[in-house]
């Protein structure tokens, strides 16, 4: 009967006085859209440019710019619309977002999680 509230007090003993953490770092960048490779009628292209699918898309490949490890926390801000009328096309636009502000985060060096030499 000891020898098991023993096994059973054992993980909690060990584990009551760390606090294990994880640590990221935050960084906000600013960048823009690509306009779409179609073009439309304007207010067409600036939903099109404004659907939560490319503003998702984006923000993802902006944070993966700054290298390995790097995610999405958050959208501050999407930006405004930009068009550009086709050359080829007369009275289609094609819109893409310019400034649009994200967060990114990824795991601090050392922290809990990555822990150089353990593994």
């Amino acid at each position: 009967m000891k020898t098991k509230l023993f096994a059973l007090l054992l993980p909690t003993l060990c584990f009551s006085g760390t606090s294990l953490a994880t640590e990221y770092i935050y960084r906000d960048l600013m960048a823009n859209t690509l306009p779409s490779a179609k073009c439309e009628k304007l207010e067409k292209a600036q939903q099109t440019a404004q659907k939560s699918y490319n503003i998702k898309r984006y923000s993802k490949k902006f944070c993966q710019t700054q290298g390995y490890g790097w995610h999405v926390e958050a959208v501050k801000n999407t930006g405004e619309v930009a068009c550009n009328e086709c050359s080829d096309e007369p009275g289609l636009q094609s819109c893409h977002l310019e400034d649009v502000v994200v967060t990114c985060k990824r795991i601090k060096p050392g922290s809990v999680g990555m822990l150089p030499g353990k593994g």
